[in-house]
C-alpha cells in the first residue's frame, strides 16, 4: 500500500523533478515509470539488484543461483510471469525480455549489499551512544539551522543519524541499497517528514540540487570505485555534502599502518564467510580477545597521557559491548574498504569551493561546500 505517501505527492514530484507522480496500489508512477512500494519503502533498485528477501516481499518466487536454469528459461518452464509483470514491479529495460534477466550492473557489489543487510538486521537498535557519535559527525553542521531544509541520508543503514534529525529538518530522504532500509523505516516510525528509498547511490533518479544537505557517513569507502570520485559525482545533487571516509592512519604512528596491513589480510579472509552463526561467534571472539583488551590497556595508560597511542582506545573507550560488536561485524565481514589521507581529501577543492576537514574523531569527516 502507498497510504504513507498520500500527503507527500508534492515532495516526490519535486524530488524527482517530475511533471507527474501518481500513487498506485503497490507502487508509485513517476512520469509513467513504476517503482514498487514495500512497507513504505520506494524501490529504486533495478530488478536484477533486488535481494532475495525483497523478491519475497514483492511476491516473486525465490531465485535460483545465477547460471544455467535461471532467468527467463526457468520462469518459462515453471509457467511463472517475468519479474516486471508482477504488480508494482518496474518495466524491463530497453532491448531485454525482463529486467531480472539482465546482469548486475558493473560496480554493484552484491556481497556488500548482503553483508550490510545482515549487519543491520543483527544490530537494529538506535543505541544511547549513537547520540554522542551524531554530535561528533555533525560538528561541522549547524543542525539547529535545518528547519527549512531537505536533508538526504545516503547509505542510511538503520537510520541512526537521521533519527537525531527527524525533529530538526523539514524533510528527510533516506536511501540504502540493502535490507537495512526497512529497519530504518521502523526506527523512524514516528517521523512523518521522512521518505524512504531502496536504491543505489550511483544511480539516483533525483533532480539536480534536490537536497539542501547530503550526508554519507561510512559508506562511500565500501564502493568498488574511488570514493573521492563518488563525492565529486554527488556535487550535482547538493551544494553541501557531509562525508566520512576511513582514514589512512596518516596522523598515527607508522606501526599502526603495519598493524592495519595484517588486519586487512584477516578481514579479506573472514569476509568470505556467509554463515551468520560463524559470523556471530567470530564477532564475539574479536570483541573480547582483541578490542576490549586494547581498550582497557588504553584506559590504564590514559592517566599518563599514553592512551592515544593504543589502537582503538580513542574511539571505543566510552562504547558499550553491543556497540563495539556492531563495528567489529562491519569491520571484518566487509570485503571492500578504501582509505584516504587528509591531503587526498583536500584535493576535492578541484570540485568544491570549500572543503573543511574536522580536526576531531572520527577521522576523516569533512564538509564540502559549493
Amino acid at each position: 500500500m502507498t497510504e504513507y505517501y498520500k500527503d507527500k505527492i508534492n515532495s516526490l514530484r519535486d524530488l524527482f523533478g517530475a511533471a507527474g507522480v501518481e500513487l498506485r496500489e503497490n507502487a508509485i508512477a513517476v512520469d509513467g515509470k513504476l517503482y514498487p512500494v514495500v512497507d513504505d519503502v520506494i524501490i529504486l533498485l533495478r530488478p536484477e539488484c533486488w535481494t532475495e528477501d525483497l523478491k519475497r516481499r514483492i511476491g516473486l518466487p525465490a531465485a535460483e543461483p545465477r547460471g544455467a536454469g535461471t532467468g527467463a528459461g526457468r520462469r518459462a518452464r515453471n509457467n511463472e510471469p517475468p519479474a516486471h509483470q508482477v504488480p508494482g514491479a518496474m518495466p524491463p529495460g530497453p532491448g531485454t525480455d525482463c529486467g531480472e534477466c539482465r546482469p548486475v550492473p558493473a560496480g554493484f557489489a552484491e556481497d556488500i549489499q548482503y553483508t550490510f543487510g545482515k549487519e543491520w538486521l543483527r544490530y537494529p537498535e538506535i543505541l544511547p551512544e549513537h547520540a554522542g557519535e551524531f554530535k561528533k559527525y555533525f560538528d561541522l553542521v549547524d543542525t539547529d539551522a535545518l528547519a527549512s531544509s531537505r536533508v538526504c541520508d545516503l547509505g542510511c543503514g538503520i537510520g541512526r543519524w537521521s533519527y537525531f534529525l527527524r525533529n530538526k529538518a523539514r524533510e528527510l530522504v533516506l536511501l540504502d541499497f540493502s535490507e537495512a532500509i526497512f529497519v530504518a523505516r521502523k526506527n523512524l516510525h514516528d517521523a512523518r517528514n521522512a521518505l524512504f528509498f531502496m536504491g543505489d547511490i550511483k544511480e539516483l533518479p533525483f533532480r539536480e540540487n534536490f537536497a539542501d544537505l547530503i550526508f554519507s557517513l561510512g559508506v562511500l569507502h565500501h564502493l568498488p570505485t574511488n570514493a573521492l570520485d563518488e563525492v565529486r559525482a554527488l556535487a550535482r545533487y547538493s551544494k553541501r555534502l557531509l562525508i566520512f571516509l576511513y582514514y589512512a592512519l596518516d596522523n598515527r604512528p607508522r606501526v599502526w599502518r603495519a598493524i592495519l596491513y595484517s588486519v586487512t589480510l584477516v578481514r579479506l579472509g573472514l569476509s568470505r564467510i556467509k554463515c551468520e552463526t560463524a559470523r556471530a561467534v567470530l564477532t564475539g571472539l574479536i570483541t573480547f580477545l582483541v578490542y576490549l583488551p586494547l581498550i582497557y590497556l588504553g584506559k590504564a595508560l590514559a592517566p599518563a597521557g599514553l592512551g592515544k597511542y593504543v589502537p582503538l582506545y580513542d574511539f571505543y573507550h566510552d562504547k558499550t559491548v553491543k556497540r563495539i560488536k556492531q563495528d567489529v561485524y562491519d569491520r571484518f565481514f566487509t570485503r571492500i574498504e578504501h582509505r584516504y589521507t587528509r591531503a587526498e581529501i583536500a584535493g576535492l577543492n578541484d570540485t568544491f569551493r570549500e572543503v573543511r576537514v574536522s580536526e576531531d574523531l572520527p577521522y576523516w569527516h569533512f564538509l564540502c561546500v559549493n
